[in-house]
C-alpha cells in the first residue's frame, strides 16, 4: 500500500467524495455545455460517470471483507491495479489513471492522467483518482445483448477463443491455496445465506450445504493437483456477461477483480464457470455449450470436468447471497421483490447443479454429408450436466493432431490408415477422460468400420457409462448437395469422396439407423427418441 500525508485528509473521507461526485456530475467538468446530461452508474464499489466519449470510474470510500478503499492512497492503489490488470484483456478500453486536480487555489479540473507524489502515493493536488476509460454504449454489453436475444453463436465462439488465450497467458500461481480456498468460499456462501432469515428456505440451504461438502470432499485432491499442474492462475475473477462488451466487433472482457488475490487467483475452470453459470441461469444453455466446447477445443482441458458442477454451484450461491444483500438495500418495493426472487432462483440453481445426470456417451456415425456434426451440436446442450455434452469431432481432432487450423485442408496422406487410427485412438482416449470426469460426451466420426464402432462402445462400457450409437443415412443427392455447400468447415470431404464412400462395406450395423435426408430438426427429434436415458 502507498502511504502519504495526504491520507490524513482523505481518510475522514466522505466529504471529499461528495465534492468529487458533484464535480463529475457537472457537464462543465467534462468540457461539455452546461446542462448536458452526464450518465452515471453506481455499484457497491464504484461510481462511473459517462460524458462524451469517456467514462471515469471513481472508487467509493468503503470497506468490505474483500477490499478496503477508505483512503485516497488505497483508492489510488486500486485504480492503478485495475488499469494494469484490465489491460491484459481490454487495452483499448483502459486509458489511464486520471483525477480531479487543481493548481494552487484554482478550480478543480478533470484530467485523464493524474499526477502522483514522488513516493508513488497521492499527489496533494488531487482530490480524487479515477480510472479513465473509453466509453461504449450500454447496448454493447453482452448481458444486454442476451436480454435482447441477439447474442449469437459466433460471439460465443469468439469469446471462447478470447478467454482461452487469456487463461493461457495468465500468470500461474503454484503457491496459491487450493481446496482450502474453495472450501472457505463455499462455506462463506452458506453462512451469508443464513443471515437472510426466511428469504432462503432453511431446508434448501441445508441441502446445499450437505451437497457442497460432499463435492468438496470428492474434488479436493483434484483441485490441488490442478494447482500443482499450473491451472490456478491470476484470472479475471468476475467473468460474467455484464463484464464483457463488444468492441470493434469482438467480445472483450473487462472490469476484472483488482482487489487482492483471493478472488481472481483461481482455477481457470472456476473462472470460466461464472460465465457458464450466468448463461445457464439465463436459460441459454445452447450458448453455454458452444462456448464450453470451443474453449475445450482450444485448451484441451478435460482433466477438471468433474469439478464443474461444484464450481458452477459455488458461483450461483455467491450470486444468491449478493443479490439478496442488494435487495435489502433497494428502496423500490417492486425491484426489491424481483431481486429477492432472483436470489432464490440462484439458490435453486446452486442445488440443481450439484445433482448432475450420470455420465453417458453418444456416438454419431455416418458417411460424409449425413449431418453428424449438425446433430451433435443440436443434442449436446440436452445431454449430461450443465453446460451439456463435450463434442469430440474426428475432423477437427485430425487437424489439431496435424497442427493446422480447422479450416486448413490436409493432404490426402493425412487420411491414410495410420493417421486415421491415430485420430480414432486419440478420440477414444479423450472420450474416456470426459467420462472419468462424470460428464457426457458425443463422438462424431464416420465410424465406417465395425472395429471402430466396437472400440468407442468399449470405452463407454469400461467407464460404466450408458452408450448409444446412431448411424445416419441420407440420399446421395442430399449428401452431395450438403458437402458442396460447405465453407470454412473442418471436414475435407468432397463430392468425389461422397461418391467413393457409397461403396464402403459397413459390416454388421448394430447402431440405431436414423434417416437424415430431411431437415435438421426432424433428424434431431428422431435421434432423441433413441438416446439412452
Amino acid at each position: 500500500m502507498h502511504s502519504s500525508p495526504a491520507d490524513s485528509g482523505e481518510s475522514v473521507g466522505e466529504g471529499a467524495q461528495v465534492r468529487a461526485i458533484a464535480l463529475l456530475s457537472d457537464a462543465v467538468t467534462h468540457g461539455l455545455p452546461p446542462g448536458t446530461k452526464v450518465d452515471r452508474i453506481d455499484t457497491h464499489a464504484a461510481r462511473i460517470f459517462m460524458a462524451g466519449d469517456r467514462a471515469f470510474k471513481m472508487k467509493r470510500a468503503v470497506t468490505y471483507p474483500f477490499f478496503d478503499y477508505a483512503t485516497l492512497s488505497q483508492r489510488l492503489d486500486a485504480c492503478e491495479a485495475e488499469l494494469a490488470l484490465n489491460r491484459r484483456t481490454a487495452p483499448s478500453l483502459y486509458l489511464g489513471v486520471g483525477g480531479l486536480v487543481r493548481d494552487g487555489n484554482g478550480p478543480f479540473r478533470l484530467v485523464e492522467q493524474a499526477p502522483v507524489a514522488a513516493d508513488g502515493g497521492p499527489d496533494p493536488s488531487v482530490l480524487e483518482y479515477l480510472v479513465t476509460m473509453r466509453r461504449f454504449p450500454q447496448t454493447a454489453l453482452l448481458d444486454r445483448m442476451a436480454a435482447g436475444g441477439i447474442l449469437s453463436p459466433a460471439i460465443m465462439r469468439d469469446l471462447a477463443a478470447t478467454i482461452a488465450e487469456f487463461h493461457e497467458s495468465a500468470e500461474p500461481r503454484p503457491n496459491a491455496p487450493g481446496i482450502e480456498e474453495m472450501a472457505d468460499l463455499a462455506h462463506t456462501n452458506i453462512r451469508e445465506m443464513r443471515k437472510h432469515g426466511t428469504l432462503f428456505d432453511p431446508g434448501t440451504v441445508d441441502r446445499l450445504d450437505v451437497a457442497t461438502r460432499q463435492a468438496l470432499a470428492a474434488g479436493g485432491d483434484l483441485i490441488d493437483r490442478r494447482r500443482d499442474a499450473g491451472y490456478i492462475r491470476h484470472c479475471h475473477g468476475d467473468l460474467h456477461l455484464r463484464n464483457i462488451v463488444m468492441l470493434d466487433g469482438r467480445p472483450v472482457p473487462f472490469d476484472c477483480v483488482e482487489f487482492g488475490d483471493r478472488i481472481a487467483v483461481t482455477d481457470v475452470l472456476y473462472d470460466l464457470a461464472f460465465l457458464l453459470m450466468d448463461l445457464e441461469h439465463r436459460r441459454l444453455r445452447g450458448h453455454a455449450n458452444i462456448l464450453f466446447n470451443r474453449y475445450l477445443d482450444l485448451t484441451g482441458d478435460l482433466s477438471g470436468l468433474s469439478l464443474l458442477p461444484l464450481f458452477m454451484s459455488v458461483r450461483a450461491a455467491i450470486r444468491a447471497h449478493l443479490t439478496a444483500s442488494a435487495a435489502a438495500g433497494q428502496a423500490d418495493a417492486d425491484q426489491a421483490a424481483a431481486m429477492r426472487a432472483e436470489a432464490q432462483s440462484y439458490l435453486a440453481l446452486a442445488n440443481r447443479l450439484l445433482s448432475p445426470p450420470t455420465a453417458q456417451m453418444l456416438a454419431i456415425g455416418g458417411l460424409s454429408g449425413t449431418g453428424k456434426t449438425t446433430l451433435a451440436r443440436a443434442l449436446a446442450p440436452v445431454l449430461g450436466p450443465a453446460p451439456g455434452a463435450v463434442i469430440l469431432r474426428s475432423d477437427a481432432l485430425r487437424k489439431s493432431l496435424a497442427g493446422v487450423a480447422e479450416d486448413q485442408a490436409l493432404p490426402d496422406s493425412f487420411y491414410g490408415s495410420d493417421h486415421s487410427e491415430r485420430t480414432y485412438a486419440e478420440m477414444s482416449g479423450r472420450a474416456g477422460l470426459v467420462l472419468d470426469g462424470h460428464h457426457a460426451v458425443i463422438c462424431d466420426a464416420v465410424y465406417a468400420r465395425p472395429d471402430q464402432r466396437q472400440a468407442v462402445e468399449t470405452v463407454a462400457r469400461a467407464a460404466g457409462a450408458s452408450f448409444t450409437g446412431l448411424w445416419l443415412v441420407a440420399d446421395q443427392a442430399v449428401t452431395l448437395a450438403r458437402v458442396a455447400r460447405r465453407r470454412g468447415d473442418a471436414s475435407d470431404a468432397t463430392t468425389a469422396i461422397v461418391r467413393r464412400q457409397a461403396a464402403y462395406d459397413l459390416g454388421d450395423m448394430r447402431w440405431e439407423v436414423i434417416p437424415a435426408s430431411g431437415d435438421a430438426d426432424e433428424t434431431t427429434a428422431i435421434a432423441r427418441r433413441h438416446i439412452a436415458r
